[in-house]
């Protein structure tokens, strides 16, 4: 089987947003290890270059295969410079569909996750016909929650995921 060109799934202004593939292992390494990500997050115990490859393969491209979404890369238009991951993951536990994103912390505060997330969201409906979308956050993750606010979420509920207290939000598109 030959390798396929992995067409962006959506241009804005300033990123491409596009499915993520074993070959984005670095930098999903790099994102899955930075301080926001495993306070906000939590540790994904991916601390090698072949551990984000088994991880790609074993969430974000079954998920894709599976469900027909997932997570996507974020790059920057201009560089094509990797930066964070948006979309949509199936959980479990949740009847929706659930909005997911990160960035790298050297990307915080440019506007970069509003806009990948106001055009997944599009994307969402107008592609996926998706009509209810979910999201969940840590209470004390202000920024994620101010920015689901932003989008019009509305908060539905709090949940216990383990141990830990969950922000449930809605919207529907």
């Amino acid at each position: 089987m030959g390798v396929t060109k992995n067409f962006p799934l959506i241009t804005t202004k300033r990123l491409i947003i596009e499915r993520i593939h074993t070959t984005d292992a670095n930098f999903l390494l790099a994102l899955f290890n930075s301080d926001t990500w495993k306070k906000y997050i939590g540790d994904r115990h991916v601390n090698s270059k072949k551990a984000a490859v088994t991880y790609i393969k074993e969430n974000f491209l079954s998920s894709y295969r599976k469900y027909g979404y997932g997570l996507y890369k974020i790059s920057l238009k201009n560089s094509n410079t990797p930066i964070g991951i948006c979309g949509f993951v199936k959980r479990v536990y949740l009847d929706h569909p659930d909005l997911g994103f990160a960035i790298l912390p050297e990307f915080e505060g440019q506007g970069y996750v509003s806009e990948a997330t106001a055009a997944v969201l599009s994307y969402g409906k107008s592609a996926l016909a998706l009509e209810i979308i979910l999201a969940i956050t840590i209470p004390s993750n202000t920024k994620s929650q101010d920015l689901l606010t932003k989008l019009e979420f509305i908060e539905i509920d709090r949940i216990f995921r383990d141990t830990e207290e969950l922000i449930l939000l809605s919207k529907t598109l």
